[in-house]
């Protein structure tokens, strides 16, 4: 490993690590019908991935007039799971990509810690990143601040500079680049999020399988 080699690689779960994102977003965007709102998924992506609940929740309620049921969240997170239960896999590549990978890695997410280990446990990747799971729930800090990547960081004795962070929204990015750490953008074949990522990310790839070559260039 040369002096310029990241010693630590941080993964984001959502759409990085599970193909959860539509589960998800599906998710909301059905609970909020039950309010009375019509929101297409291809809205809720543009608007709600990679922000906290709280802030989707914001959104919703500004776009209605009025304030959501009080057990909405509850809900959302009722479905996602269930949804998760009978839908959720790994992203394509993932399992051989992080076997290929001979640095220590963690999990850092937006995302509560209930959500994170079970669809790291339904899509066995638990293992790879057990104690090494960052929720910012726990943290109090959601990206794109870049609290949760320096929490990360420090937690396991790494300086942000030797950090590598793997992301696929706009609020990662931004936040892992505000910690002082490389940031990788995974667009998944999805070219519209490309000309946003390269202007900040410092370099892009979009198959899992380029993962580990593309770590060992960085």
């Amino acid at each position: 490993m040369t002096s310029a080699s990241p010693e630590l690689v941080i993964f984001d779960s959502d759409g990085v690590l599970v193909d959860s994102e539509i589960i998800a977003l599906t998710a909301l965007v059905q609970t909020a019908s039950e309010e009375g709102i019509s929101i297409s998924v291809e809205d809720a992506i543009r608007s709600f991935r990679g922000v906290k609940m709280a802030d989707c929740v914001r959104e919703i309620e500004r776009r209605l007039g009025r304030g959501v049921r009080d057990s909405f969240i509850d809900d959302v997170r009722r479905a996602t799971a269930l949804a998760f239960d009978a839908e959720l896999k790994p992203v394509e590549g993932i399992h051989a990509a992080l076997a290929e990978i001979d640095v220590p890695v963690c999990v850092a997410s937006n995302g509560p810690m209930s959500k994170l280990t079970h669809a790291l446990g339904l899509t066995k990747l638990l293992e790879h990143f057990e104690g090494r799971i960052f929720s910012a729930y726990e943290v109090g800090s959601w990206k794109p601040d870049p609290g949760l990547f320096l929490h990360a960081a420090r937690t396991l004795g790494v300086p942000p500079s030797r950090c590598v962070v793997v992301e696929d929204s706009l609020s990662g990015v931004r936040a892992a680049k505000a910690a002082g750490m490389r940031v990788l953008g995974f667009t998944g074949g999805d070219s519209g999020v490309e000309r946003e990522f390269a202007e900040v990310c410092d370099n892009l790839f979009h198959r899992m399988s380029d993962l580990p070559a593309l770590l060992r260039m960085t």
